[in-house]
């Protein structure tokens, strides 16, 4: 993983690093300004993939589970061909990638494209700019990215150093969740109920659950390490449902960059990922080996009190011993193994401290722009509700209702044309309206007693926003049906966390409070269960861009919105026309 070379063989490092993200063209493109193009051609297939005992069909790029790695350095171009044959449509997302002018390349289901239909090709293009750290891809459609997903490593441009020290070896850790049953089939099925739909039956670590499922202890992810190295782990939770705390027994982890932001480094013995979060930690391994194995783990973090999988992924960190530690080894039992001590399930005290802790490094070098004014403000209570069943359909929610989710109590209605086409084509009529409510339609205690009536409107509605409109949004949970934590993804933009706190958001106590000096800087932020965080960001990304819970679950469920950011007045302020091979609806 990672180069794995000391860093007196940088520059073959470097190499390396550049010739593993090729695909058949060996020449290196270069691009202006310095960056390189790099081609990548991601083959969507089926794959037999046997894990618990069972085997199934499941969707892959190139027949990999988890899926390829790209890699590239800040200010590179990246071409990623993608070929579908499989009979499901596809799209990708590049996720946090902020895709400045570049919004055709996203990906999100009906935002910003049509899906990849079976038999068709679309070639997403982009500059990374600016960014440098750990991302990742995954399908944006239906669930899809159960399966179809992958890391994206971002290096900083040559000769610039990371703030932190240069680690002997990188290693990118993906989480991810498993169903037995096929997850396309689960959420049809959840649909036509009305009901959650089914939780899964593990969770994985670069794809392998570990020795606490039935049948996996040869499908356990193993990290082999040498004494007294540094290693930068480049944590992703690409899960669908559930936040995880992560954990290696007896070994600190010193996080260092959360979404692709360097942040203050902090030392702690457990990490927290909501879906969709990155973070990159380094671990600095035991000066000489230890006679011991160590568990890594993953467990969800559990908010609210839907039911959930309860069971703890698990692999293991392994010492390189010396020759004459080995005999001694081969003549005794097996190395003791010790287990982390992770927080219990529902250590909301923790939770809350954890994410405290990171905050945006706020150097010359590495700046914190937090916008200082506002031009805009905003209140979205997210949360669950109920809506009538449709026609034809028995639902088994109370009185004949599903059980829905929305964003100011709309739940968002998928449109047939890709929102960003009708955007550009001034051909919004019969897709979209730009009438999506500013606050909430009615106020109530929001996270206390819920109102009589839950029941939610319907429709695609967005919020149109001026260039460079500096933008304040307050997202407040809410306890209709069930508080939770509810993790938010923004396409097209980082924002900084200004603040969060618990129970209802006061306009006039809480802003006092705000962090707007080095507050964290964010693409995924978890709104607390019956709490709200304060966010701000700067649309100066033309464009239109999906924001919606990346619990899978409640997205289904209609909790999502889209910004349309409008062109502005210069040539590099505006939205550039769709590239020829677009799908079609």
């Amino acid at each position: 993983m990672g180069s794995g070379l000391p860093p007196s063989s940088a520059f073959l490092g470097a190499i390396f690093f550049a010739l593993s993200a090729f695909w058949v063209f060996p020449q290196l493109v270069t691009a202006k300004h310095a960056g390189i193009t790099r081609h990548y051609k991601f083959d969507i297939k089926l794959q037999n993939v046997t894990r618990l005992c069972q085997t199934k069909s499941i969707v892959t790029v190139n027949g990999q589970f988890p899926g390829p790695r790209i890699i590239a350095r800040e200010g590179d171009r990246v071409l990623i061909k993608v070929v579908n044959h499989v009979q499901n449509n596809i799209t990708l997302h590049w996720h946090g990638v902020r895709q400045l002018r570049s919004g055709w390349a996203d990906g999100p289901a009906y935002i910003t494209q049509c899906p990849i239909q079976t038999g068709q090709a679309f070639v997403y293009n982009f500059t990374i700019t600016g960014q440098r750290g750990t991302l990742f891809w995954h399908a944006h459609i239906s669930w899809l990215r159960a399966t179809v997903y992958g890391p994206i490593v971002i290096l900083p441009k040559r000769h610039v150093p990371y703030p932190f020290p240069q680690p002997f070896k990188e290693v990118p850790i993906i989480f991810g969740e498993w169903w037995k049953a096929d997850t396309e089939t689960v959420i049809n099925q959840a649909t036509q109920t009305g009901l959650p739909p089914n939780i899964s039956d593990a969770y994985t670590i670069n794809g392998l659950p570990g020795p606490l499922y039935n049948c996996s202890v040869k499908d356990t992810f193993k990290l082999k390490v040498k004494p007294g190295k540094t290693y930068l782990l480049r944590l992703i939770n690409a899960a669908l449902n559930n936040e995880l705390f992560f954990s290696i027994a007896n070994h600190f982890l010193t996080v260092v960059e959360a979404d692709a932001v360097y942040v203050k480094p902090f030392k702690t013995k457990t990490l927290l990922l909501t879906p969709g979060q990155t973070t990159n930690a380094l671990l600095r391994t035991k000066s000489k080996s230890p006679n011991a194995t160590f568990v890594i783990a993953a467990r969800p973090y559990v908010s609210g009190p839907a039911a959930f999988d309860n069971t703890t992924a698990t692999g293991l960190l392994e010492y390189e011993s010396s020759s004459k530690v080995k005999n001694k080894i081969k003549n005794k039992n097996k190395l003791p193994l010790l287990r982390p001590v992770l927080p219990r399930l529902n250590d909301t005290s923790f939770a809350t401290n954890y994410v405290k802790k990171i905050r945006s490094l706020a150097t010359a070098k590495f700046p914190a722009n937090v916008p200082q004014t506002v031009n805009r403000r905003f209140f979205f209570t997210v949360g669950l509700g109920l809506r009538p069943c449709p026609q034809n359909q028995t639902c088994q929610g109370p009185n004949n209702t599903m059980l829905t989710a929305a964003v100011n109590n709309v739940s968002f209605v998928q449109p047939n044309t890709a929102l960003l086409q009708a955007h550009f084509f001034n051909k919004s009529k019969g897709v979209y309206t730009t009438d999506f409510p500013s606050n909430p339609p009615f106020k109530f205690n929001y996270s206390g007693t819920p109102p009589t009536n839950i029941m939610v409107s319907a429709g695609t509605k967005v919020v149109a926003l001026p260039f460079n409109t500096t933008v304040e949004l307050v997202l407040q949970d809410t306890s209709i049906i069930a508080a939770e934590s509810h993790p938010l993804h923004l396409h097209g933009f980082n924002f900084f966390v200004v603040g969060q706190g618990f129970g209802n958001f006061d306009p006039k106590k809480d802003p006092p409070k705000f962090n707007l000096v080095d507050p964290a800087e964010r693409n995924t932020v978890s709104v607390p269960a019956a709490g709200w965080v304060a966010i701000r960001f700067l649309a100066d990304n033309p464009g239109v861009w999906f924001m919606h819970c990346h619990l899978e679950v409640h997205t289904s469920w209609g909790l999502k919105m889209a910004w349309v950011v409008m062109d502005g007045k210069g040539p590099k302020q505006k939205l550039q026309p769709p590239p020829s091979d677009l799908p079609k609806c």
